[in-house]
């Protein structure tokens, strides 16, 4: 395994970079090296990957550690343990820092001392087959920089989500998400992420059954329109239609058909 490149000399708050991984091995790389320069180290959790993933991380300088996969807060805990730092900077595969991003958490972490506890960053949606995001992209706001010791992730196996601590800092520089490579494989994501959520949630019925006539043209417009990709041209269109029938799509998995 290639040795981690030690951060930039001015960084002074040590933080490792913990990142869930199986079959990434087409964009793993470009999340690894969007960080290197700012952490300390990088942790890739793997779970059971065919595609190299394992060699690929290794080769650029991460510590790859197999565990089986039991649902996203269990895994992202797990890779919490894994590290050496209290500061931990958590990353799916498929998303990556950009360059003013970069910059901000450089100027962060550059401090005397660390301003907070947690910190929120956008992560903006790109899709298949670009580098950036169109204009008004759809973003979701995470905390994905924090200190362990102060608050984790749940335990959840459909939520992975981290509770703000109380001086939680908002960053202004987004970092891109390019959550899925086709339409395909979002329709496969979305599958099992509904299986999971169909063995820990419990629903009302007898909404799930009125939602069964609202839920397409209620996503579609949501997506489209309130979500921004009406400015995606075609393909935010097809992508707000998969998007409306997946939903859909997933009332009948919640309701067992």
């Amino acid at each position: 395994m290639a040795p981690w490149s030690p951060p930039d000399a001015s960084i002074r708050t040590r933080v490792s970079c913990c990142i869930i991984a199986f079959n990434e091995a087409d964009r793993i790389a470009r999340t690894i090296e969007s960080v290197r320069g700012l952490v300390d180290e990088v942790i890739v959790v793997d779970s059971g990957s065919t595609d190299g993933t394992q060699a690929l991380a290794e080769s650029l300088g991460a510590r790859v550690v197999h565990r089986d996969w039991e649902g996203y807060g269990p895994q992202k805990r797990f890779a919490e343990e894994q590290a050496h730092n209290d500061f931990v900077l958590n990353l799916d595969a498929d998303e990556w820092l950009s360059e003013a991003l970069r910059a901000e958490l450089r100027a962060i972490l550059s401090q005397a001392s660390i301003p907070a506890s947690s910190f929120r960053m956008r992560m903006t949606m790109v899709y298949p087959h670009h580098d950036r995001p169109h204009l008004m992209a759809d973003s979701h706001n995470y905390i994905r920089l924090y200190d362990r010791t102060k608050t984790r992730f749940a335990a959840s196996m459909v939520h992975d989500t981290v509770e703000p601590t109380a001086d939680v800092i908002q960053l202004k520089a987004p970092a891109y998400h390019q959550s899925f490579r086709s339409i395909a494989h979002l329709v496969r994501k979305e599958i099992g992420y509904y299986e999971l959520q169909k063995q820990e949630k419990t629903k009302n019925k007898a909404l799930l059954v009125l939602r069964v006539f609202t839920e397409i043209p209620w996503q579609f417009f949501k997506f489209y329109f309130v979500r921004g990709h009406v400015f995606g041209g075609f393909y935010g269109f097809i992508l707000s239609v998969a998007v409306a029938f997946m939903r859909w799509t997933r009332i009948l998995v919640l309701l067992g058909y």
